[in-house]
């Protein structure tokens, strides 16, 4: 997949949070910018790009803040990654990692990591007694693995406006997902705590993100390839 114009982009996922295994996939994820010229056509151009081995997706720069602007962990991650992951980091893509904390605000990081914590608790309960196959059994260890996380991460970013994406006890999470994937139901109280956590902490983000900052981020990408046959970032 040959994509123009790529600002940033790393690998994320489970290498980034530290609980990759020998047979785990490589994610990367990124953006790039649209040639300005054709934005303001018939047919505008496409938002995102997609690929499987290697697994990457790339959005285009508007696509990927209106996600970040959401709260969105999986968009969220990609600048706050550690610098040896990123694989393109162009002067475009370092303002954008320098204006993180503009996509933020209290409401919305709670809302979209407590409910993607939600959407993986609901797949383990769909998913019965753990009397089930090998594969979906570790499937459900990895749904674990990650409602763990995103509980974690999210509410490190409410309280403190960080993010951090390696875990730090990596064990602890293969643990977890492993009794999870025997019995689901000991995921409940795990998401009931953090819940709870959410609701009695004091969040260290403003109310609304500041689109000020991001608006004139965004105008610097189309002023840059405004002209025809615009130049690398």
């Amino acid at each position: 997949m040959t994509v123009p114009n790529v600002l940033l982009s790393g690998i994320v996922g489970s290498t980034a949070y530290g609980l990759a295994h020998e047979d785990s996939d490589v994610d990367r994820l990124g953006l790039f910018a649209a040639a300005t010229e054709r934005l303001h056509g018939l047919h505008p151009p496409k938002e995102s790009f997609v690929s499987t081995a290697p697994d990457r997706t790339l959005h285009e720069a508007a696509k990927w803040c209106r996600l970040a602007l959401g709260g969105n962990p999986t968009a969220t991650e990609l600048v706050w990654l550690p610098d040896e992951l990123y694989e393109v980091r162009t002067a475009l893509g370092d303002e954008l990692i320098g204006i993180r904390t503009s996509f933020l605000c209290a409401r919305r990081v709670r809302d979209a990591y407590l409910g993607y914590a939600t959407q993986q608790f609901r797949r383990l309960e769909s998913r019965g007694d753990g009397s089930f196959s090998a594969d979906t059994r570790r499937r459900t260890a990895k749904h674990a693995r990650h409602l763990r996380r995103l509980c974690h991460q999210g509410l490190e970013l409410y309280t403190t406006g960080r993010l951090t994406l390696r875990v730090e006890n990596p064990q602890e999470y293969h643990e977890f997902g492993e009794r999870v994937a025997a019995d689901p139901t000991v995921a409940l109280p795990l998401l009931r705590f953090y819940e709870h956590a959410f609701g009695e902490a004091r969040a260290a983000l403003p109310e609304r993100p500041d689109e000020t900052a991001v608006e004139a981020w965004l105008r610097r990408v189309r002023a840059h390839f405004y002209a025809p046959g615009a130049r690398a970032a």
